[in-house]
């Protein structure tokens, strides 16, 4: 199973209206590319972290009447769930694809995280990629370029962390819909390689803080 590319119908599935519909299509559509991302990406990010890894496509089977307005594969270090762990995904909205490490809410550990980022404050606001992007609520598709962020910003995102119960914390980069769908399945893929490899130093450094 190979990964052909995202196409405009795919992003056009999050403007299809009524639940059931958007769900059909969305299966029909979009989960197959993720899956076959998940089966791209679990051996290598196992590779990379020396953690076995595994894809969990979103089900959305919380939903039942509001339609997901993004989708993605979430990968982690436990067969059952990732919503609990440092994560990776990989995912879209209408607007673009997110590729991501991730602590959200649900995670144990956040605090911990929190208190470790901020005590590596220097070297991750000089070594992240400028047009790397920042988020604290993975519920939202805006985020900040971290070359727009002040190192007091993100201190604040760091303290958040620690202190705010549903708070969360998400680096990686974005790929405007118009970009992505001119990409190549393989121009998509070693994208991503390229940053889940810069995003390693996050998901080490949450390993250290594991409670």
């Amino acid at each position: 199973m190979s990964f052909a590319g995202f196409t405009n119908e795919d992003f056009d599935v999050f403007k299809i209206d009524g639940f059931e519909e958007r769900m059909d299509a969305l299966k029909l559509h979009i989960r197959p590319k993720l899956e076959a991302l998940g089966h791209q990406f679990a051996p290598t990010l196992s590779a990379l972290t020396g953690n076995e890894m595994f894809a969990h496509v979103a089900k959305h089977a919380r939903r039942t009447v509001n339609p997901p307005n993004d989708t993605w594969v979430a990968f982690a270090n436990n067969s059952r769930g990732y919503k609990m762990l440092p994560h990776f995904q990989i995912g879209l909205w209408g607007t673009h694809v997110f590729i991501w490490f991730a602590v959200i809410y649900e995670a144990g550990n956040k605090a911990e995280f929190g208190t470790v980022l901020k005590k590596h404050l220097d070297e991750i606001y000089k070594e992240t990629n400028e047009d790397f992007v920042w988020s604290g609520d993975h519920t939202k598709p805006d985020a900040t370029m971290h070359q727009d962020l002040s190192k007091e910003e993100l201190v604040s995102l760091f303290e958040r962390l620690q202190s705010v119960k549903k708070a969360e914390i998400l680096c990686g980069f974005h790929i405007p819909r118009e970009k992505a769908v001119e990409m190549s399945g393989q121009d998509f893929v070693d994208k991503v390689d390229m940053v889940f490899r810069d995003l390693l130093p996050l998901y080490r450094l949450a390993q250290t803080s594991k409670s």
